[in-house]
């Protein structure tokens, strides 16, 4: 600022009849609302250049630096604290919007930035323009209470700041002043509760009316009167903005020549994201200007077809309630639905161990079991639960007979499981840790014929139950045969019986 210039103009000859002319404006003089005025003083001038006569551009009335001086000297003492009181209210424990990013947020902000256009279709933005009127809003409130409705999906608040400029030029002297008079209002919205289309709009109607009503106050000064704690990672009291452009820019009539603007990628992001929009004879068309430390590209194009969708939905019927708006694109839902089709065919005539035979057969040396440092392949699981099994059947064990299994977890419990069945039997896990009168219980309410453990596990068991302790037995199950005996159970025989925790009585068996 101390070195200037704050405008620098320059104009490049592209062709004998193309020319491009970039103006660099520093936000400190200038504003949007300046730029229509510079645009209509520089199309005066050229009509009056090309014809040999002198401009005639009336001076102002005021000029910038009477307003500032006037400003300081209005915003004080009672003036100023009436309208601070009221943001100190509004804006008191404000919340921080708690985006979810593609990326972690830096400990200190940067500008690194880029965006992407966005635009709505005709259709669309006149029924925008059509709900506003019959609600009574403005379609800028209408778009405020989409883009609040999208983040409180994303961060599942329903208490949220969002930031937007305002021209703040409401006196008729300084309409046609070029200067910094646009302000910055941060609007509390409330979307508690389950309010329909309807009810959200007369949310935003009163919430920004009333901060119309105290626009004076500049920015900076109400986050100073807050006291807000600064954080280095982020813009205080929002990060994100809406903007709406509702005085579309005229392009200057320049004689016989064509003008057209010329868009520039933005590589800066003064929030973590900025939605621009201005009403066009296409329709609503802007921007969404983006923090690359945060966001991904892909993410703020979802971005643009969420807020797409719910405008889309709010039109459509605005006595819904926001909970009932369907957030996903048509395409995301499709998306969505082909994730979730994981049906595969199933042989429903096999039972279990039949398909894991089959596996066996496919892939014997792949890892099946994995405990701590043990480690057993699916032909050495089918070897050891193949012996089990042959042993099982040599004491009865076949269709309907249940088999309870009192193991730690552990490549044991895997094989005693895989024994039973291929045994033709029906296991009955029995949990260790399971008081004694419980397990008692379950071994006798389930008629168990024998009993697969440990011996480190002293239990008392009913009389007449087989015992057998595996870590015990090791040696007469290697004597047995590795193959599978012949199978003789079937899909409608029982496979196991699970029992209920036993809180409403006795546990029961299923």
């Amino acid at each position: 600022l101390a070195q200037g210039p704050l405008l620098r103009a320059h104009l490049w000859r592209l062709h004998e009849s193309e020319h491009m002319l970039l103006l660099t404006v520093h936000h400190v003089a200038f504003d949007g609302w300046s730029t229509g005025i510079l645009l209509r003083e520089l199309a005066h001038t050229y009509a009056a250049f090309t014809v040999g006569v002198t401009p005639t551009l009336v001076p102002a009335p005021i000029d910038y630096a009477d307003f500032t001086l006037w400003q300081r000297d209005w915003l004080t003492g009672p003036e100023l604290e009436q309208r601070l009181a009221y943001w100190r209210t509004t804006l008191a424990d404000a919340p921080v919007l708690d985006l979810p990013t593609d990326h972690p947020r830096p400990a200190m902000q940067s500008a690194h930035g880029a965006s992407l256009l966005v635009a709505f279709d005709l259709a669309l933005s006149r029924a925008i323009d059509d709900l506003a009127r019959q609600l009574a809003v403005t379609p800028f409130m209408l778009l405020l209470g989409a883009l609040a409705t999208v983040l409180a999906r994303y961060t599942g608040q329903d208490d949220l700041i969002i930031g937007s400029p305002i021209a703040n030029r409401n006196r008729s002297d300084i309409e046609g002043i070029i200067g910094f008079f646009v302000n910055t209002l941060a609007l509390r919205l409330d979307l508690s509760g389950t309010p329909t289309v309807t009810e959200l709009l007369a949310r935003m109607r009163r919430i920004t009316l009333e901060a119309y009503g105290h626009q004076d106050v500049p920015f900076e000064q109400v986050v100073n009167a807050l006291n807000v704690p600064r954080d280095t990672s982020r813009t205080p009291l929002f990060q994100v903005m809406l903007v709406l452009q509702n005085a579309p820019l005229e392009l200057p009539r320049l004689g016989d020549l064509t003008v057209e603007p010329v868009y520039l990628d933005s590589t800066v992001a003064k929030f973590d994201l900025t939605v621009s929009l201005e009403q066009t004879t296409d329709g609503l068309q802007g921007t969404i200007e983006y923090c690359t430390d945060l966001f991904e590209r892909a993410t703020i194009e979802r971005l643009i077809g969420h807020l797409y969708q719910v405008l889309a939905e709010m039109v459509a019927d605005p006595t819904q309630q926001l909970s009932e708006i369907e957030l996903l694109t048509a395409t995301e839902r499709a998306q969505l639905a082909a994730w979730n089709d994981t049906a595969r065919p199933f042989r429903d005539d096999m039972c279990i161990h039949e398909l894991f035979a089959e596996q066996v057969a496919r892939t014997p040396e792949a890892i099946a079991v994995v405990f701590e440092d043990q480690t057993l392949t699916y032909a050495e699981l089918a070897a050891r639960a193949n012996r089990l099994a042959w042993h099982l059947r040599g004491l009865g064990v076949g269709p309907e007979v249940r088999v309870g299994i009192c193991l730690e977890r552990s490549p044991e419990m895997i094989v005693a499981i895989l024994g039973v069945l291929i045994a033709g039997g029906a296991y009955v896990p029995l949990d260790p840790g399971y008081p004694q009168a419980r397990l008692r219980f379950m071994a006798e309410d389930a008629g168990l014929r024998v009993l697969l453990t440990h011996s480190v596990l002293d239990r008392e068991w009913p009389k007449g139950l087989a015992r057998l302790d595996l870590d015990v037995i090791g040696e007469a199950l290697a004597a047995l045969s590795s193959e599978s005996p012949p199978g003789y159970s079937k899909a409608d025989n029982l496979a196991y019986v699970i029992y209920t925790s036993g809180s409403t009585g006795l546990p029961k068996g299923v």
